[in-house]
């Protein structure tokens, strides 16, 4: 018993954590106040406890997906990956761009999801994940979904953004968020990269599968939304190139490109190892 909670000591304890600095985050940039409004930098000394709580919650996946013989793996794990990965390019993104506002949104998020791997603990053995083909895939399909994910959260944001600024009401939260042009910067930025990453991981997948399970690429659920998700993010990047596509239409796509990718995997996944019971 003293093991199992040892071992998911790092989960509970970097969900908690986050909460703490998203609510922090709510109180010192979002809560109304009678004070005259004012733009608050991010301090040193919360750049060092995001940081610290990404150390945390990096060793609780560490362990959680590599600290057996093999690799293990469960939809748990990869939500709670993706939001560590969201937190961390946001924290890195903060060196450049002004995120502070944005994160009362990210961190409790990042905080209900780092717990997953303590409520849902059943995890599957990984096989063939020696080979370096199957390192490639993983590792571009992960990065690839979680700046995916990061996209979807921020398509989120500027679209309350904007319609906040429709209003034109004057609130802390909103003028603690960066401008709209720099928000949609950030998320074509991301986007970008995602999208090359996923076209890494579907080009590898099929290049290697033969390789790695002895048998070409099944056209399954997870890759036939895989797909359509890659021709989602083509037409919307091709759009914002060829149209000046922006705004909701940008927003609209994004969201609908991600919603089929996270069928992909999360919600088969989650089907199949929570509703069905098998690993």
């Amino acid at each position: 018993m003293s093991d199992i909670l040892l071992h998911l000591l790092p989960h509970i304890v970097s969900a908690l954590l986050y909460a703490a600095l998203g609510l922090h985050f709510w109180h010192t940039r979002w809560r109304e106040t009678d004070k005259p409004l004012a733009t608050l930098p991010m301090q040193p000394w919360e750049r060092a406890a995001i940081a610290g709580t990404l150390t945390l919650h990096g060793i609780g996946l560490y362990e959680g997906l590599f600290g057996a013989a093999g690799m293990r793996f469960s939809f748990s794990y990869a939500l709670s990956l993706m939001l560590w990965l969201a937190v961390f390019i946001y924290w890195l993104e903060s060196f450049r761009s002004r995120m502070d506002g944005l994160q009362p949104m990210v961190l409790p998020l990042a905080a209900a999801c780092s717990l997953l791997p303590a409520l849902f603990p059943q995890v599957h053995m990984i096989a063939h994940a020696g080979a370096w083909g199957f390192k490639l895939h993983f590792l571009a399909a992960m990065l690839a979904y979680s700046l995916f994910t990061l996209s979807a959260l921020h398509a989120i944001f500027m679209s309350f953004a904007e319609k906040k600024l429709h209003q034109r009401a004057s609130t802390k939260r909103l003028a603690s968020l960066p401008p709209i042009l720099t928000m949609e910067t950030v998320l074509f930025r991301m986007i970008v990269i995602a999208f090359a990453l996923l076209t890494v991981a579907l080009g590898s997948g099929i290049l290697f599968s033969e390789a790695i399970f002895g048998k070409a690429m099944a056209l399954d659920h997870k890759t036939l939304f895989g797909f359509i998700s890659w021709g989602i993010f083509a037409a919307l990047l091709i759009g914002r190139r060829a149209y000046g596509w922006r705004g909701r239409i940008a927003l609209r796509w994004t969201l609908a490109g991600f919603m089929v990718l996270l069928l992909a995997y999360i919600g088969s996944s989650f089907v199949a190892e929570v509703i069905l019971g098998r690993t």
